[in-house]
């Protein structure tokens, strides 16, 4: 194999995948590639199949893959900072991590206290997530992820929780720290100015894959059951 074909061979790939639920197909002859620098939003009504999705992909690159689930999944008697910490554990000893959980140690606040600024969770750092609203606990579980350092990220509606003007700011410090994102998003707004390609999910397949300059939201409309 040439140096270049290398280079091309994709990111992620799934060629006539059933993915499944609980059981239950999902998706269903399931033909996907993503290369690496992509930002792609997966697109589509509640049960199309955006989360299981993820976890597929999520399965192809374990270890490259910085993971930010729907629900936050937050210790909630520990602080917002022990949280985001969380995301390091793996680069540390076991004796560093129990210090750290005792008395942060200013190389791990050094590390985390930054990017708890960019989320605007500087005051809340040390609050038990538990008294934390549900938009400061979304953040906080992106601060965890951001925090692992890795050129891949997966998110499950990240954004969900907080208003479409932090949404945004969110999203694009997430493009920023990132060579390829995938997300699974519900704003159609935010999927076409924040991602540089759409994929659209419905009745168990893949219905639209395009670039988002080459779309508009009308396009992305009927991807949803009228109310």
């Amino acid at each position: 194999m040439t140096n270049s074909s290398k280079q091309s061979a994709p990111l992620f790939q799934l060629r006539d995948q059933r993915l499944q639920y609980q059981g239950r197909t999902v998706l269903d002859n399931l033909c996907l590639s993503i290369a690496s620098g992509e930002r792609v939003a997966l697109i589509g009504e509640s049960g199309s199949g955006k989360s299981t999705l993820l976890k597929a992909l999520r399965e192809q690159r374990p270890d490259q893959v910085a993971w930010c689930p729907q629900q936050p999944g937050l210790v909630p008697i520990l602080s917002a900072f022990h949280n985001m910490y969380m995301g390091a554990l793996d680069r540390y000893s076991l004796a560093y991590n129990l210090v750290n959980l005792v008395k942060p140690l200013p190389g791990a606040r050094a590390l985390v206290e930054p990017i708890a600024k960019q989320l605007g969770l500087e005051q809340q750092l040390f609050s038990s997530t538990d008294k934390l609203s549900g938009g400061q606990q979304q953040r906080t579980s992106i601060g965890r992820a951001l925090i692992q350092q890795r050129a891949i990220f997966l998110g499950d509606e990240p954004v969900a929780n907080v208003d479409e003007y932090q949404g945004d700011a969110l999203l694009q410090l997430i493009c920023q720290q990132h060579q390829t994102v995938v997300l699974a998003l519900h704003d159609i707004t935010q999927a076409l100015s924040i991602c540089t390609r759409i994929i659209g999910l419905q009745d168990g397949a893949i219905v639209l894959d395009a670039p988002s300059d080459q779309l508009q939201a009308s396009d992305l409309a009927g991807l949803y059951s009228a109310s």
